[in-house]
């Protein structure tokens, strides 16, 4: 009887499978990983475009062939990183091939590249358990055609193939991934992944990526990033291969944002994308395609500007657009005028507008045209960085944008809104009477300068009444400076305790003024509880109820009643 040891370390494939691949084995021992470059002096042209690794860095093969008077194979590669480099792929005055940057290319021996692996070696490198101690495996004799067959280790095989079809998340960032490898074998061994992080590997081309997709009918969310891409300039000869698709990553790959819409029909389902640093240049509104993305992120695309930004003003379901560091410092909504909302960005909710070039409050004065817009982050730009009282700029942001509900990830609370409200109607009372403003309602017509840089101010004066001129008189912008308050004390369960009036600083907090109240009434503080009436709020009573803020921050004015009760 013949007998013919199987090592368990071919894993995936059929036993008759495994058979003919032992014979074959030696002859194609000068195959890499991917079964299709060759790491001899043969190189085939099919090594131009491809992306390889050396040293950790990664590259691009430009050129292959011979380089005088120095004999021997060398590949051109043009580096991600040009500082890695050393020409711009010319050698004694011949050029061999171009770069982007003058330092950008090398010229490198075929057996110091790495050309990667292909999808399923990679997963197995990385999620496969070792194998056991020789002993511990098993043997078993099966039949092939008309031969008993023993295997070892068969049982380890059945447990790998099961390890690898329970995986649904798997990350290969970094695993030099470049190719999906023989037809099939992914849907065979994994097909239940869900979501896969292929960052940063040596995948060349988006049909390379449609290779390995066409076998994850269930990926839901996929990271492509710092793979440096090739796609197609025409319509996807594919449709289809991403039925579930919801998140996509192409941060970092290439892509242009015509290549971004072509490839978008395949997307049907698509919620979150993110094309950070591509360089891109919206060209066009996409039509019929992205309409269900909800999360955009454009962020440092510094060829962006507002009027690209109109192009997609029409998605549909669009509820967070991400534009850090694009270089933008205006936007206008050209279809409504002060006071009106826009039709654009119809489902916007959130908006990241961080470390870009906003130095100017109009730009704040649109954002309050978005119909839907809830959360905003704005930090690291000149309006936000430049004022030495960032507490001023938060609330002149919440006043002037009535819906906000979160600003820079804080929370804006109802008593902080009604304090930027208040201190921004009475800090720009003046100028507003100067162009025209007047408490009588028939006689309140200020001028459209007016109006234009203060947009809010009218409604402001209906929700909490005109500014008195006994308020304009000892106005300090946003009450900076510290300022006596003169209040009346009352304690309303304490019929036997007399009315105090006392005066205390607006920056006194919560906490010390009911410090100061335990001493004076021979309370403990834990037993304390704040709130205060105004005349021009009469019926209302408001708690104060943060003991960190201070009574500015409530808008506690000269006049006001605290309330204490224990």
């Amino acid at each position: 009887m013949l007998l013919l040891r199987i090592s368990q370390s071919l894993l995936g494939n059929s036993l008759t499978e495994v058979f003919h691949e032992r014979a074959d084995r030696d002859a194609q021992s000068h195959i890499l990983d991917s079964g299709c470059i060759m790491m001899n002096d043969t190189l085939t042209s099919d090594v131009i475009g491809r992306r390889v690794a050396v040293n950790g860095e990664h590259a691009t093969v430009r050129f292959s062939g011979i380089v005088p008077p120095v004999a021997g194979l060398w590949l051109g590669v043009e580096w991600d990183n040009p500082e890695r480099g050393k020409h711009d792929g010319s050698h004694e005055g011949t050029v061999y091939f171009k770069c982007r940057h003058p330092t950008g290319g090398s010229f490198i021996r075929p057996n110091k590249v790495n050309f990667g692996v292909d999808f399923l070696t990679a997963v197995k490198n990385r999620y496969v358990l070792e194998d056991g101690p020789e002993e511990d495996v098993k043997e078993q004799i099966v039949i092939i055609g008309n031969k008993p067959v023993e295997t070892i280790g068969f049982d380890s095989i059945i447990k790998q193939q099961s390890q690898l079809s329970k995986l649904q998340e798997i990350s290969l960032r970094n695993c030099a991934v470049n190719c999906a490898g023989d037809r099939g074998t992914i849907a065979k061994a994994c097909a239940n992944i869900r979501k896969a992080d292929l960052s940063r590997n040596l995948l060349s081309s988006w049909d390379e990526v449609l290779d390995i997709a066409d076998q994850l009918k269930h990926l839901e969310v996929l990271n492509l990033s710092e793979n440096k891409l090739r796609f197609p300039s025409g319509s996807p000869s594919r449709t289809g291969t991403f039925p579930a698709l919801k998140v996509l990553v192409l941060n970092q790959t290439g892509i242009t944002w015509a290549e971004v819409l072509r490839c978008a029909s395949g997307w049907p389902v698509l919620k979150e994308l993110y094309l950070k640093s591509n360089d891109l240049f919206i060209s066009e509104r996409p039509a019929d395609v992205l309409q269900t993305v909800k999360l955009l992120d454009l962020s440092s695309n510094q060829l962006i500007d507002e009027n690209q930004l109109l192009l997609i003003a029409y998605l549909p379901r669009l509820e967070q657009l991400i534009l850090s560091d694009i270089g933008i410092s205006s936007i206008h909504f050209p279809d409504a005028g002060t006071g009106h909302k826009t039709s654009m960005f119809p489902s916007l909710q959130y908006l990241v507008v961080n470390d870009n070039q906003i130095s100017q409050w109009p730009f704040i004065n649109e954002l309050d045209k978005l119909q839907s817009l809830h959360a905003l982050s704005c930090i690291r730009n000149p309006l936000t960085e430049g004022s030495k009282e960032a507490k001023t700029t938060r609330q002149l942001i919440i006043a002037k944008i009535g819906q906000l509900k979160t600003l820079n990830k804080c929370e804006i609370l109802p008593e902080e809104r009604r304090g930027a409200e208040l201190d921004y109607r009475k800090a720009f009372g003046n100028e507003w009477k100067k162009a025209g403003g007047h408490q009588d309602p028939d006689k309140n017509r200020p001028h459209e300068e007016f109006l234009q840089a203060h947009p809010r101010y009218q409604l402001l004066c209906l929700k909490y009444g005109a500014p008195e001129d006994g308020e304009l008189q000892t106005q300090q912008p946003f009450l900076l400076k510290n300022r006596l308050l003169t209040l009346k004390i009352k304690y309303p369960n304490q019929v036997d305790q007399r009315v105090l009036e006392r005066q205390l600083p607006d920056s006194m907090t919560i906490q010390k003024v009911k410090g100061l109240l335990a001493r004076l009434l021979k309370v403990p503080v834990s037993e304390l509880l704040l709130s205060y009436e105004s005349p021009k709020m009469p019926g209302r009573e408001i708690e104060l109820e943060n003991d960190q803020q201070s009574l500015q921050f409530y808008s506690v004015e000269s006049g006001d009643c605290l309330l204490v009760r224990w």
